[in-house]
């Protein structure tokens, strides 16, 4: 892992290369994903079971839907102790979610006009969750508890089928979760047959979760005919370290982003050359023990950087600079840095909260915000299943109060018909 300076005069390229690494080739699958999304929209379930077919070599022809006895069984094949667990998670990440519920509110004024927010939750949302060989439980509740904690009518779900069928761990959490119904399909068909419905498949409202490339292509394309949660990046961590602490434990949580993909990041900034050091042999030592080494050695390779910096204010503003999607500040006084971080998908606190805990049971969303756009956007919560709607009511006194310079507003515009209408209530 390479170690550099941040006072090193390649200090910047080096850095550019890791955070430019999520820029996708979308133009390279777009022409293919584009005609993908005609198809579906123009011939519905017949072009979603010729592409599972095509793609994921299963016939899904009368069956794109999960019964809920194939979900049942599912259920009941996964052993009682990780039921147990699932249902762990799921309690905790509802308690976290429900303390982001917002209530509707009005207020009336001296003038007799009443002004307000109406909070409705969506209708139908489409969760997409990746299949193939590995299970994901944990996308499962994270993308649907929230979605039901905010009072959405209708939650689907739509995961590629494997040869033996879809994991029972996803079956299983699906069902914990309260989805409604599942469907067999995925890639960018699955998007967009929840984007403009099938025969089988409804239309959604917004649809959320991660995918490859094609699924991420697809629903940047469906954007606007339906919601969309992010177009989400390769993982990526960066810890922050004070020269503290046991440097096993630091290579662990960077190598835990790095056992994603080849295309993750892991940044480590910390104030001490020995700590550098000595984190770039234990991940050395520790990835010759892990299954997916290769994977991580080349996510290592690429896009893994220690860097030294002068001190932890210049790390964390390195760190702000990056807007990394978890943010560990592996220091000895957390909260004296947290009000300084302005740029971070979730922030991990002390030497004891590995960022694998905000991945499945502290509660908060894992769904984050990658590529930098932490800068601007937030994690996946129950705010994005519920659509605000402003509410006005005036009254006499109110339109007589506010009539003549609402009037003048619309002169200004030269829009006359707006004047009109306020000028025909004034008399």
């Amino acid at each position: 892992m390479r170690v550099i300076d941040s006072r090193d005069k390649g200090f910047r390229s080096v850095l550019s290369s890791i955070t430019g690494r999520g820029a996708q080739d979308t133009v390279r699958v777009e022409p293919v994903v584009k005609t993908i999304l005609d198809d579906v929209k123009r011939r519905g379930d017949r072009a979603v079971v010729e592409y599972t077919e095509k793609f994921d070599g299963v016939d899904i022809k009368g069956a794109i839907e999960v019964g809920r006895k194939e979900i049942d069984r599912a259920f009941k094949a996964v052993p009682r102790k990780d039921l147990a667990l699932i249902e762990l998670a799921s309690s905790r990440i509802e308690s976290f979610h429900k303390k982001q519920l917002r209530n509707s509110w009005f207020t009336v004024e001296g003038n007799g006009s009443i002004l307000g927010t109406k909070i409705t939750p969506l209708e139908r949302a489409g969760i997409y969750v990746p299949g193939g060989k590995a299970a994901y439980p944990s996308t499962v509740l994270m993308n649907a508890i929230p979605a039901k904690v905010a009072g959405v009518d209708t939650v689907v779900m739509a995961t590629p089928p494997g040869k033996d069928g879809i994991n029972p761990y996803a079956l299983a959490s699906a069902r914990v979760a309260g989805v409604d119904r599942v469907f067999r399909t995925g890639g960018a068909q699955a998007i967009g047959a929840l984007a403009f419905g099938t025969e089988t498949i409804p239309r959604v409202d917004k649809i959320t979760g991660p995918g490859n490339i094609y699924v991420a292509t697809a629903k940047r394309l469906v954007f606007g005919t339906v919601d969309i949660d992010m177009v989400a990046g390769p993982s990526e961590i960066l810890v922050i370290n004070d020269g503290t602490g046991d440097p096993a434990w630091v290579a662990a949580d960077l190598l835990s982003q790095a056992e994603h993909d080849e295309l993750a990041s892991s940044i480590l900034i910390t104030t001490s050359k020995a700590m550098a050091a000595r984190v770039s042999s234990e991940i050395k030592r520790q990835l010759d023990k892990l299954k997916r080494r290769a994977i991580a050695a080349a996510s290592m390779k690429e896009y893994g950087v220690i860097i030294v910096a002068r001190d932890l204010k210049e790390a964390v503003d390195i760190s702000n600079g990056i807007a990394p999607e978890h943010l560990e500040l592996f220091v000895e006084r957390p909260f004296e840095l947290l009000g300084l971080v302005r740029n971070a998908g979730a922030i991990f606190l002390g030497k004891n909260t590995p960022e694998a805990a905000g991945d499945y049971l502290a509660g908060p969303n894992h769904t984050l915000p990658t590529g930098g756009t932490a800068r601007f956007s937030s994690p996946l919560g129950v705010d994005d299943f519920i659509k605000k709607t402003s509410v006005i009511g005036f009254s006499s006194g109110a339109i007589a109060s506010l009539g003549g310079d609402i009037k003048r507003f619309a002169e200004i515009e030269g829009l006359d018909a707006h004047a009109d209408s306020v000028k025909k209530r004034l008399g």
